[in-house]
């Protein structure tokens, strides 16, 4: 049995207060009803069923978005499935991308079966292996005061995975139409005219 205190929501609000024009990916389930739940807005951009794609398009973005502080939120279970993204963002580096892993060590939306990482898997350490040159494991309130700093401001590519309390939360839902997300956040990225574009 974990003794973690932090809740996912309550760190996760704080960490985003001032994101400004941040770009916010997240994985499905959870992920998605945390970042939903603190309001929607265009320039999120949720993975309904993508499980494992997140860090991926995070990367993408952070790509082909430089200027745009990219941040990618997701749970331990998502980010498991797509663990050999870790070797091509620490190849590429992008210095305005952020990973946040909301990790409770529970498959959350299939039945809370164990993840590997309540078994032994260190995902910042997997990160630190493959070439990330912040990472940050967060267990405690004071350590949670950081996550703004890391995820906005620090050059990244950063992996902050916090461990988080195992809780059953209110469902958060916010648009599922996968073209009228896509658009939305095209246009949040640049401009009308994206609206148009094939």
């Amino acid at each position: 049995m974990t003794d973690f205190v932090l809740h996912r929501r309550e760190i996760l609000a704080k960490a985003l207060a001032d994101r400004g024009d941040a770009l916010v990916v997240t994985g499905l389930g959870s992920s998605t009803w945390d970042l939903a739940s603190l309001g929607d807005r265009p320039e999120n951009f949720y993975l309904w069923g993508a499980m494992g794609n997140s860090a991926m398009i995070g990367l993408g973005l952070a790509i082909a978005q430089p200027d745009r502080r990219v941040v990618v939120v997701t749970g331990d279970g998502e980010i498991l499935m797509g663990l050999t993204s870790f070797t091509t963002i620490g190849a590429r580096r992008p210095s305005n991308l952020a990973i946040c892993v909301l990790d409770n060590e529970r498959y959350t939306e299939t039945g809370r079966q164990p993840t590997a990482t309540g078994l032994g898997t260190d995902l910042a350490a997997v990160a630190k292996a493959c070439g990330f040159p912040k990472t940050a494991t967060i267990r405690t309130e004071a350590e949670a005061a950081q996550l703004g700093d890391l995820l906005l401001r620090t050059p990244g590519p950063v992996m902050a995975v916090a461990k988080v309390v195992d809780e059953q939360l209110p469902m958060a839902v916010p648009p599922r139409d996968g073209g009228y997300l896509k658009t939305r956040f095209r246009v949040a990225m640049l401009g009308e005219k994206a609206a148009t574009l094939p």
